[in-house]
């Protein structure tokens, strides 16, 4: 789920406690675990809700001083148009965040050796993992068309890939390019 960075301080606070949206088809579910500037935030309960049913009281807990606001940036559905009604918690930090800052054990570094080499075997291309860790190690803040012309790969292949590592804690994004984590340094260091 995004929002915009003016929730980001009352989704922490937990002063923004639900938010609604205009999906055709849910974005979200009950139980749901969502990475948003940060944290970690918890779908507590994803429901439908005619726009006319939202009060005042929904406005403010979606971070809007009312319900009249809150409507006109739903586009000012009709009353009877349903909307998603999505329950937030915040449960902590991003748990990336806190997967990439721990020193790792060596049986967490064989798990990640594992699944790196798990992500290469499924490869259609081939084994891409390591290369394109060395890559980030190497280029660090360099724009992913660069890294990708490096690796041999198509951009939006090469971002996927990034985004598998970053699931694994490995690589953090900047706001141009990457760079490897903590835990990326740690693995690659154990890779040589």
């Amino acid at each position: 789920m995004l929002f915009t960075a003016d929730a980001w301080p009352g989704l922490a606070n937990g002063t923004i406690t639900v938010t609604f949206r205009r999906w055709k088809a849910p974005q979200a579910k009950t139980g749901g675990r969502y990475r948003v500037a940060g944290m970690l935030l918890e779908a507590v309960a994803v429901t439908q809700v005619p726009a006319g049913s939202i009060t005042d009281h929904d406005a403010v807990a979606a971070g809007e001083p009312d319900v009249a606001a809150l409507i006109a940036r739903l586009g000012h559905p009709a009353a009877t148009v349903l909307v998603w009604r999505v329950d937030l918690r915040c449960v902590g930090r991003d748990d990336r965040i806190e997967r990439r800052e721990q020193p790792p054990t060596p049986a967490e570094l064989a798990e990640l050796r594992a699944r790196l080499d798990r992500l290469d075997r499924r490869a259609p291309g081939g084994a891409w993992t390591r290369n394109t860790l060395r890559l980030v190690e190497r280029y660090p803040g360099v724009v992913s068309t660069t890294l990708a012309r490096h690796a041999g790969q198509e951009r939006p292949a090469f971002k996927l890939n990034v985004r598998k590592l970053k699931e694994l804690g490995l690589t953090e994004s900047l706001d141009t390019g990457y760079r490897l984590s903590p835990l990326g340094v740690a693995l690659l260091r154990e890779l040589r």
